[in-house]
Protein backbone atom coordinates (compact mmCIF):
# COMPACT_ATOMS: atom_id res chain seq x y z
CA UNK A 1 0.00 0.00 0.00
CA UNK A 2 1.15 3.55 -0.72
CA UNK A 3 1.01 5.90 2.25
CA UNK A 4 0.98 9.66 1.63
CA UNK A 5 4.12 11.60 2.45
CA UNK A 6 2.53 14.79 3.76
CA UNK A 7 2.41 16.67 7.08
CA UNK A 8 -1.01 15.36 8.12
CA UNK A 9 -1.77 15.27 11.87
CA UNK A 10 -1.41 12.03 13.81
CA UNK A 11 -5.13 11.23 13.83
CA UNK A 12 -5.24 10.95 10.03
CA UNK A 13 -4.73 7.57 8.35
CA UNK A 14 -4.59 7.42 4.55
CA UNK A 15 -3.38 5.29 1.69
CA UNK A 16 -3.91 3.79 -1.74
CA UNK A 17 -4.12 0.06 -2.34
CA UNK A 18 -2.00 -1.70 -4.96
CA UNK A 19 -2.74 -4.59 -7.30
CA UNK A 20 -1.69 -7.10 -4.65
CA UNK A 21 -2.97 -5.33 -1.51
CA UNK A 22 -4.97 -7.83 0.59
CA UNK A 23 -8.58 -6.93 1.32
CA UNK A 24 -7.93 -6.77 5.03
CA UNK A 25 -5.56 -3.87 4.43
CA UNK A 26 -8.50 -1.46 4.22
CA UNK A 27 -9.93 0.27 7.30
CA UNK A 28 -13.17 -0.86 8.90
CA UNK A 29 -16.26 1.15 8.06
CA UNK A 30 -15.37 1.66 4.40
CA UNK A 31 -18.40 2.75 2.33
CA UNK A 32 -17.99 3.27 -1.41
CA UNK A 33 -19.71 5.59 -3.87
CA UNK A 34 -21.25 4.84 -7.25
CA UNK A 35 -18.84 7.08 -9.16
CA UNK A 36 -20.29 8.74 -12.26
CA UNK A 37 -17.50 11.13 -13.41
CA UNK A 38 -19.44 14.11 -12.11
CA UNK A 39 -18.97 16.79 -9.48
CA UNK A 40 -21.41 15.85 -6.71
CA UNK A 41 -20.07 15.74 -3.15
CA UNK A 42 -21.85 13.89 -0.33
CA UNK A 43 -21.22 13.45 3.38
CA UNK A 44 -20.12 10.06 4.66
CA UNK A 45 -23.15 9.94 6.98
CA UNK A 46 -25.40 9.96 3.90
CA UNK A 47 -23.34 7.23 2.24
CA UNK A 48 -23.49 4.93 5.27
CA UNK A 49 -27.26 5.20 5.63
CA UNK A 50 -28.17 4.97 1.93
CA UNK A 51 -29.88 1.79 0.76
CA UNK A 52 -27.58 1.62 -2.29
CA UNK A 53 -24.26 3.26 -3.22
CA UNK A 54 -24.85 6.95 -3.89
CA UNK A 55 -24.16 8.58 -7.26
CA UNK A 56 -21.31 10.96 -6.39
CA UNK A 57 -17.60 11.46 -6.96
CA UNK A 58 -16.47 12.92 -3.65
CA UNK A 59 -17.23 12.37 0.01
CA UNK A 60 -16.53 14.31 3.21
CA UNK A 61 -16.12 13.26 6.85
CA UNK A 62 -16.12 15.22 10.10
CA UNK A 63 -16.11 12.75 13.01
CA UNK A 64 -13.80 10.18 14.55
CA UNK A 65 -14.32 6.84 12.82
CA UNK A 66 -15.26 8.39 9.47
CA UNK A 67 -13.62 6.83 6.40
CA UNK A 68 -13.78 8.51 2.97
CA UNK A 69 -12.73 6.55 -0.11
CA UNK A 70 -12.78 6.53 -3.91
CA UNK A 71 -11.81 3.90 -6.49
CA UNK A 72 -9.60 4.63 -9.50
CA UNK A 73 -7.71 2.98 -12.36
CA UNK A 74 -6.14 5.97 -14.24
CA UNK A 75 -8.33 8.79 -12.89
CA UNK A 76 -6.85 11.02 -10.21
CA UNK A 77 -7.70 10.25 -6.57
CA UNK A 78 -7.39 13.29 -4.30
CA UNK A 79 -7.39 13.01 -0.50
CA UNK A 80 -7.95 16.04 1.74
CA UNK A 81 -7.53 16.77 5.41
CA UNK A 82 -7.37 19.88 7.56
CA UNK A 83 -4.17 20.86 9.31
CA UNK A 84 -5.86 20.28 12.68
CA UNK A 85 -7.21 16.86 11.70
CA UNK A 86 -10.87 17.76 12.11
CA UNK A 87 -12.09 17.16 8.54
CA UNK A 88 -11.35 14.77 5.68
CA UNK A 89 -12.49 14.19 2.11
CA UNK A 90 -11.78 11.98 -0.89
CA UNK A 91 -12.47 12.88 -4.52
CA UNK A 92 -12.44 10.92 -7.79
CA UNK A 93 -11.19 13.24 -10.55
CA UNK A 94 -10.99 12.03 -14.11
CA UNK A 95 -10.90 14.70 -16.77
CA UNK A 96 -14.70 15.02 -16.84
CA UNK A 97 -14.93 15.43 -13.08
CA UNK A 98 -12.05 17.90 -13.04
CA UNK A 99 -13.66 20.01 -15.75
CA UNK A 100 -17.02 19.82 -13.96
CA UNK A 101 -15.52 21.16 -10.71
CA UNK A 102 -15.38 18.12 -8.44
CA UNK A 103 -12.29 19.41 -6.61
CA UNK A 104 -13.69 22.90 -6.13
CA UNK A 105 -16.97 21.43 -4.88
CA UNK A 106 -15.11 19.22 -2.42
CA UNK A 107 -13.22 22.19 -1.00
CA UNK A 108 -16.49 24.14 -0.72
CA UNK A 109 -18.15 21.23 1.13
CA UNK A 110 -15.53 21.35 3.89
CA UNK A 111 -15.97 23.81 6.73
CA UNK A 112 -12.39 25.04 6.98
CA UNK A 113 -10.79 27.70 4.83
CA UNK A 114 -8.89 26.42 1.77
CA UNK A 115 -5.62 27.65 3.29
CA UNK A 116 -6.14 25.18 6.15
CA UNK A 117 -6.38 22.17 3.82
CA UNK A 118 -3.77 19.63 2.78
CA UNK A 119 -4.31 17.71 -0.45
CA UNK A 120 -2.61 14.52 -1.65
CA UNK A 121 -2.67 13.24 -5.22
CA UNK A 122 -2.66 9.46 -5.44
CA UNK A 123 -1.65 7.33 -8.44
CA UNK A 124 -3.09 8.39 -11.81
CA UNK A 125 -2.17 8.13 -15.46
CA UNK A 126 0.74 10.39 -16.41
CA UNK A 127 0.89 12.89 -19.24
CA UNK A 128 3.04 10.75 -21.61
CA UNK A 129 0.36 8.04 -21.54
CA UNK A 130 -2.85 10.07 -21.47
CA UNK A 131 -3.86 10.99 -25.01
CA UNK A 132 -7.03 13.06 -25.46
CA UNK A 133 -8.84 14.94 -28.20
CA UNK A 134 -9.48 18.63 -28.82
CA UNK A 135 -12.74 18.50 -26.85
CA UNK A 136 -10.91 17.76 -23.60
CA UNK A 137 -8.43 20.61 -23.98
CA UNK A 138 -11.21 23.00 -25.00
CA UNK A 139 -13.33 22.03 -21.97
CA UNK A 140 -10.57 23.18 -19.63
CA UNK A 141 -9.47 26.23 -21.61
CA UNK A 142 -13.04 27.52 -21.77
CA UNK A 143 -12.83 28.03 -17.98
CA UNK A 144 -9.10 28.70 -17.65
CA UNK A 145 -7.11 29.69 -20.76
CA UNK A 146 -3.90 28.99 -18.85
CA UNK A 147 -4.87 25.31 -18.65
CA UNK A 148 -3.56 24.96 -22.19
CA UNK A 149 -0.11 24.62 -20.67
CA UNK A 150 -1.21 21.26 -19.23
CA UNK A 151 -1.55 19.77 -22.73
CA UNK A 152 1.25 18.82 -25.13
CA UNK A 153 0.61 18.26 -28.84
CA UNK A 154 1.60 14.86 -30.18
CA UNK A 155 2.46 13.63 -33.67
CA UNK A 156 -1.07 12.28 -34.18
CA UNK A 157 -2.63 15.72 -33.98
CA UNK A 158 -4.01 15.02 -30.51
CA UNK A 159 -2.96 16.03 -27.00
CA UNK A 160 -1.16 14.52 -24.02
CA UNK A 161 -3.03 15.73 -20.93
CA UNK A 162 -1.42 16.22 -17.52
CA UNK A 163 -4.08 15.30 -14.95
CA UNK A 164 -1.77 16.12 -12.05
CA UNK A 165 -1.05 19.63 -13.37
CA UNK A 166 -4.72 20.25 -14.11
CA UNK A 167 -5.64 19.20 -10.59
CA UNK A 168 -3.03 21.51 -9.08
CA UNK A 169 -4.33 24.45 -11.13
CA UNK A 170 -7.92 23.83 -10.07
CA UNK A 171 -7.01 23.64 -6.39
CA UNK A 172 -4.67 26.63 -6.47
CA UNK A 173 -7.45 28.71 -8.03
CA UNK A 174 -9.60 28.18 -4.92
CA UNK A 175 -6.78 28.71 -2.43
CA UNK A 176 -5.46 25.18 -1.79
CA UNK A 177 -1.69 25.32 -2.24
CA UNK A 178 -0.42 22.59 0.15
CA UNK A 179 -0.51 19.78 -2.43
CA UNK A 180 1.53 16.58 -2.22
CA UNK A 181 1.99 13.39 -4.24
CA UNK A 182 1.40 13.08 -7.96
CA UNK A 183 4.54 11.10 -8.77
CA UNK A 184 3.17 7.90 -10.35
CA UNK A 185 1.81 6.54 -13.60
CA UNK A 186 -0.86 3.87 -13.39
CA UNK A 187 -0.51 3.01 -17.08
CA UNK A 188 3.27 2.52 -17.02
CA UNK A 189 3.54 0.59 -13.73
CA UNK A 190 1.59 -2.61 -14.33
CA UNK A 191 3.21 -4.36 -11.38
CA UNK A 192 1.61 -2.03 -8.85
CA UNK A 193 -1.38 -0.32 -10.45
CA UNK A 194 -4.60 -1.12 -12.27
CA UNK A 195 -5.05 0.90 -15.49
CA UNK A 196 -8.25 1.05 -17.50
CA UNK A 197 -6.40 2.34 -20.57
CA UNK A 198 -3.97 -0.55 -20.40
CA UNK A 199 -6.64 -3.18 -19.61
CA UNK A 200 -10.36 -2.28 -19.63
CA UNK A 201 -11.10 -5.42 -17.59
CA UNK A 202 -8.80 -4.35 -14.75
CA UNK A 203 -9.68 -3.93 -11.10
CA UNK A 204 -9.56 -0.70 -9.12
CA UNK A 205 -7.29 0.80 -6.49
CA UNK A 206 -8.95 2.24 -3.39
CA UNK A 207 -7.69 5.53 -2.03
CA UNK A 208 -8.94 6.21 1.49
CA UNK A 209 -8.56 8.65 4.35
CA UNK A 210 -9.82 8.08 7.87
CA UNK A 211 -10.22 10.05 11.10
CA UNK A 212 -8.95 7.95 14.00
Amino acid sequence: MIRPEWPAPANIVAGTTLVDTPGDGLPAGLALLNQVHGSRVVAIDEVRTAAEPMDADAVTGFAAGDVCAVRTADCLPVLFCTRDGSEIAAAHAGWRGLAAGVLENTVAALRSRPAELLAWFGPAISQPNFEVGDEVREAFMAQDPGAGRCFAANERGRWQADLYALGRRRLAAVGVTAIYGGDWCTYADAARFHSYRRDPDCGRMVSFIALK
